[in-house]
């Protein structure tokens, strides 16, 4: 079985906003992310994606 964390772990994890993380969730930016009765979960072994918005 895998471990999750929730949407509210991860942003404190990569040091971004909660909104950020659910909006990643979403739009499938984060492999085996799963979305069980309203609540996100994210394996504990994902890593941060990558910020399109920023050319580094």
């Amino acid at each position: 079985m895998f471990e999750y964390m929730t949407a509210q772990e991860a942003a404190k994890k990569w040091n971004v906003s909660l909104r950020w993380v659910q909006r990643l969730c979403k739009e499938n930016r984060i492999e085996g992310v799963m979305n069980i009765n309203r609540v996100w979960l994210i394996p504990k072994s994902a890593k941060k994606p990558i910020d399109g918005r920023t050319k580094r």
